[in-house]
Protein backbone atom coordinates (compact mmCIF):
# COMPACT_ATOMS: atom_id res chain seq x y z
CA UNK A 1 0.00 0.00 0.00
CA UNK A 2 2.73 2.31 0.31
CA UNK A 3 4.00 2.34 -3.06
CA UNK A 4 0.70 3.26 -4.58
CA UNK A 5 0.47 6.25 -2.08
CA UNK A 6 4.04 7.53 -2.81
CA UNK A 7 3.35 7.13 -6.58
CA UNK A 8 -0.38 8.77 -6.25
CA UNK A 9 1.08 11.57 -4.33
CA UNK A 10 3.98 11.97 -7.02
CA UNK A 11 1.42 11.82 -10.07
CA UNK A 12 -0.56 14.95 -8.18
CA UNK A 13 2.53 16.77 -7.13
CA UNK A 14 3.39 16.42 -11.43
CA UNK A 15 -0.20 17.29 -12.51
CA UNK A 16 -0.33 20.13 -9.79
CA UNK A 17 2.92 22.06 -11.39
CA UNK A 18 1.74 21.38 -14.76
CA UNK A 19 -1.66 23.26 -14.03
CA UNK A 20 0.70 26.29 -12.22
CA UNK A 21 2.41 26.58 -15.60
CA UNK A 22 -0.48 27.75 -17.12
CA UNK A 23 -2.06 30.91 -15.40
CA UNK A 24 -4.85 32.75 -16.50
CA UNK A 25 -3.80 36.22 -17.41
CA UNK A 26 -6.42 39.00 -15.89
CA UNK A 27 -8.97 41.05 -17.51
CA UNK A 28 -7.15 44.16 -18.22
CA UNK A 29 -7.69 47.68 -19.41
CA UNK A 30 -4.46 48.66 -21.54
CA UNK A 31 -4.16 52.31 -22.86
CA UNK A 32 -1.47 53.10 -25.57
CA UNK A 33 -0.92 56.19 -26.53
CA UNK A 34 -0.25 56.16 -30.78
CA UNK A 35 -0.42 58.79 -32.89
CA UNK A 36 -3.12 58.61 -35.45
CA UNK A 37 -3.14 60.65 -38.78
CA UNK A 38 -6.50 59.80 -40.80
CA UNK A 39 -9.07 57.24 -40.99
CA UNK A 40 -6.81 54.27 -42.36
CA UNK A 41 -4.52 55.25 -39.32
CA UNK A 42 -7.64 54.46 -37.12
CA UNK A 43 -8.69 51.22 -38.92
CA UNK A 44 -4.93 50.02 -38.78
CA UNK A 45 -4.25 50.01 -35.57
CA UNK A 46 -7.82 48.50 -34.56
CA UNK A 47 -6.79 45.61 -36.71
CA UNK A 48 -3.56 45.31 -35.62
CA UNK A 49 -4.98 44.11 -32.23
CA UNK A 50 -8.14 42.84 -33.24
CA UNK A 51 -7.21 39.56 -34.05
CA UNK A 52 -5.07 38.69 -30.63
CA UNK A 53 -6.23 36.02 -28.29
CA UNK A 54 -7.45 37.22 -25.53
CA UNK A 55 -8.73 40.67 -26.84
CA UNK A 56 -12.35 40.89 -26.30
CA UNK A 57 -12.73 45.23 -26.90
CA UNK A 58 -11.11 47.91 -29.03
CA UNK A 59 -11.74 51.58 -28.74
CA UNK A 60 -9.86 54.14 -30.81
CA UNK A 61 -10.18 58.10 -30.17
CA UNK A 62 -8.31 60.01 -32.65
CA UNK A 63 -8.27 63.19 -31.41
CA UNK A 64 -6.97 61.85 -28.32
CA UNK A 65 -4.45 59.80 -29.78
CA UNK A 66 -5.60 56.83 -27.54
CA UNK A 67 -6.06 53.18 -28.11
CA UNK A 68 -8.60 51.45 -25.28
CA UNK A 69 -7.68 47.50 -25.77
CA UNK A 70 -9.75 45.34 -23.17
CA UNK A 71 -9.20 41.62 -22.78
CA UNK A 72 -7.29 38.81 -21.08
CA UNK A 73 -4.08 39.92 -22.51
CA UNK A 74 -0.31 40.92 -21.55
CA UNK A 75 0.01 44.81 -21.59
CA UNK A 76 3.93 44.05 -23.21
CA UNK A 77 2.63 41.98 -26.13
CA UNK A 78 -0.36 44.47 -27.29
CA UNK A 79 2.25 46.94 -27.08
CA UNK A 80 4.64 44.83 -29.02
CA UNK A 81 2.02 43.85 -31.55
CA UNK A 82 0.85 47.54 -32.41
CA UNK A 83 4.62 48.80 -32.82
CA UNK A 84 5.29 45.89 -35.50
CA UNK A 85 1.40 46.18 -37.21
CA UNK A 86 1.24 49.76 -37.92
CA UNK A 87 4.61 50.70 -38.23
CA UNK A 88 4.18 53.57 -35.99
CA UNK A 89 5.45 54.29 -32.62
CA UNK A 90 3.27 53.66 -29.53
CA UNK A 91 3.85 54.15 -25.99
CA UNK A 92 2.10 53.62 -22.65
CA UNK A 93 -0.36 55.95 -22.17
CA UNK A 94 1.60 59.01 -19.60
CA UNK A 95 -1.40 60.66 -18.54
CA UNK A 96 -4.19 60.85 -16.12
CA UNK A 97 -6.98 63.20 -15.75
CA UNK A 98 -6.28 66.80 -14.64
CA UNK A 99 -8.52 66.56 -11.40
CA UNK A 100 -6.03 63.23 -10.39
CA UNK A 101 -3.26 65.20 -9.38
CA UNK A 102 -3.25 67.91 -6.64
CA UNK A 103 -0.77 70.44 -8.62
CA UNK A 104 -0.99 69.77 -12.24
CA UNK A 105 0.91 72.80 -13.58
CA UNK A 106 4.58 72.12 -11.84
CA UNK A 107 7.22 72.08 -14.51
CA UNK A 108 7.12 67.93 -14.85
CA UNK A 109 3.37 67.25 -14.88
CA UNK A 110 2.21 70.05 -17.44
CA UNK A 111 2.75 68.69 -21.07
CA UNK A 112 1.59 71.28 -24.06
CA UNK A 113 1.01 67.96 -26.17
CA UNK A 114 -1.38 66.26 -23.64
CA UNK A 115 -4.94 66.42 -25.16
CA UNK A 116 -7.33 68.68 -23.06
CA UNK A 117 -8.68 67.47 -19.79
CA UNK A 118 -5.37 65.66 -19.41
CA UNK A 119 -1.53 66.09 -17.33
CA UNK A 120 1.30 63.48 -17.14
CA UNK A 121 1.54 60.79 -14.53
CA UNK A 122 4.33 62.38 -12.20
CA UNK A 123 3.03 59.60 -9.39
CA UNK A 124 5.80 57.62 -10.40
CA UNK A 125 8.34 59.50 -11.07
CA UNK A 126 10.61 60.26 -7.64
CA UNK A 127 12.15 63.46 -8.70
CA UNK A 128 8.62 65.00 -10.22
CA UNK A 129 6.23 63.01 -7.61
CA UNK A 130 7.41 64.41 -4.82
CA UNK A 131 6.17 68.03 -6.23
CA UNK A 132 3.47 66.64 -7.15
CA UNK A 133 1.64 65.46 -4.14
CA UNK A 134 -0.34 67.53 -1.87
CA UNK A 135 2.63 65.92 0.84
CA UNK A 136 4.27 69.87 2.07
CA UNK A 137 4.35 71.21 5.39
CA UNK A 138 2.91 74.45 3.81
CA UNK A 139 0.07 72.51 2.28
CA UNK A 140 -1.45 70.99 5.55
CA UNK A 141 -1.30 73.83 6.75
CA UNK A 142 -3.33 75.60 3.85
CA UNK A 143 -6.02 73.10 4.16
CA UNK A 144 -6.50 73.03 7.60
CA UNK A 145 -8.24 76.13 7.27
CA UNK A 146 -9.95 75.38 4.06
CA UNK A 147 -13.21 75.84 3.50
CA UNK A 148 -13.21 72.64 1.34
CA UNK A 149 -11.82 70.53 3.76
CA UNK A 150 -14.71 69.10 5.83
CA UNK A 151 -12.66 68.67 8.89
CA UNK A 152 -11.00 71.95 8.74
CA UNK A 153 -10.63 74.43 11.65
CA UNK A 154 -12.88 76.85 11.78
CA UNK A 155 -11.27 79.94 13.64
CA UNK A 156 -12.33 83.61 13.17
Amino acid sequence: MGVLTYLSELYSDFTDSLNNKKERKQFQMVEIKIRLDCEGCEKRARHSVKGMKGVTKVEVEAKESKMTVYGFVDPKKVLKRVRRKTKKAAVMWPYVKHDLVYHPYIAGAYDKKAPPGYVLNVNDDPNIGQLARASSLEERYATAFSDENPNSCNVM
